[in-house]
């Protein structure tokens, strides 16, 4: 039975983005002993200032470490740590387990799980969402797919980086709950965006139209945390719009497979496409008010 226990269980993180660097300070401040991995050293700076050991390469936090978690932005960088001889496969321990964090493709889950099988190694995925915001504050929704007892096992660390943990199935099935989460983003970015703008034209004061509008059944998330930032022209990320197109098109290629027609998400990604196509890749999705106010002819940063 895996066992986890603080100040023993020694983990390992690769990936200290938007995301990534907050959920695994939280595990640190948790009392895991930690080693990290980034691309980009001086991202994880602040991660080693509250003790973390920083090493060069995958291979090298997997030797060190009990789990290994990951959260890198696209799946080809989650092949890339994780297979090969200098990936996090070969080099885990049997017992340890894989924790991939990044939202990737479900079928990519599957292969890792049944690759991780045959070595005696564990593997879950478990995507999030709650963006930077829900990462800083460690109230995630962390959606998780994998065998049960292992995930059960794993409770210190969902409790540690979430709020609302929740198992949906054998693995991929994290993945596939994620995908159901950017469907909903998408689409309902949409009609945040092109509702503020009807305000904007209507003439009237938009922080006094969230307040009639946000606490009503037209209320989201998106609304009530992105909302303000659009109308501030705050478009710094909490998710990346060029990650965001990489999920819609998995969600595309899923949907394909399974014979669905989704008109509403295809037309999702050809906004975020043309947003990316503006200079907006790096911005926040809230950026996407950018790309609609601009078929209208509307300067939406400087009006």
């Amino acid at each position: 039975m895996l066992t986890i226990e603080a100040n023993k269980t020694r983990i390992g993180w690769i990936g200290t983005g938007v995301m990534g660097r907050s959920m695994c300070g939280h595990l640190i401040d948790a009392g895991f002993p930690m080693t990290i991995y980034n691309r980009s050293p001086e991202k994880a700076g602040s991660l080693v200032a509250k003790g973390a050991s920083l090493v060069s390469s995958p291979k090298e936090v997997a030797q060190r470490s009990d789990l290994i978690f990951t959260i890198v932005g696209f799946p080809d960088d989650l092949r890339q740590v994780t297979f090969g001889p200098e990936g996090t496969l070969a080099n885990a321990a049997a017992g340890s387990v894989l924790i991939d964090m990044t939202t990737s493709q479900p079928s990519l889950a599957v292969e890792i799980y049944q690759a991780a099988k045959e070595r005696g190694v564990q593997s879950v995925d478990a995507p999030v969402s709650g963006g930077d915001i829900g990462a800083r504050e460690a109230r995630l929704s962390i959606m998780i797919g994998g065998d049960k007892p292992v995930v059960d096992a794993l409770q210190p660390c969902w409790d540690a980086m979430g709020k609302t943990i929740v198992y949906q199935g054998p693995a991929g099935s994290g993945q596939h709950t994620k995908m159901v989460n950017q469907t909903l983003i998408a689409t309902g970015m949409i009609g945040v965006c092109e509702a503020l703008l009807y305000g904007y034209k209507a003439g009237l004061d938009l922080p006094t139209v969230l307040k009639s509008v946000g606490s009503g059944a037209a209320g989201s998330w998106s609304l009530t945390n992105l909302g303000p930032k659009i109308i501030d022209n705050d478009y710094d990320p909490g998710f990346f719009v060029e990650h965001f197109i990489k999920d819609m098109g998995i969600v595309l290629d899923e949907s394909h497979r399974m014979g669905l027609s989704m008109p509403g998400l295809a037309l999702g990604k050809q906004l975020y496409e043309a947003l990316k196509a503006q200079g907006h890749g790096r911005d926040g999705t809230q950026a996407l008010i950018a790309a609609l106010a601009q078929m209208s002819g509307i300067d939406w940063s400087n009006r």
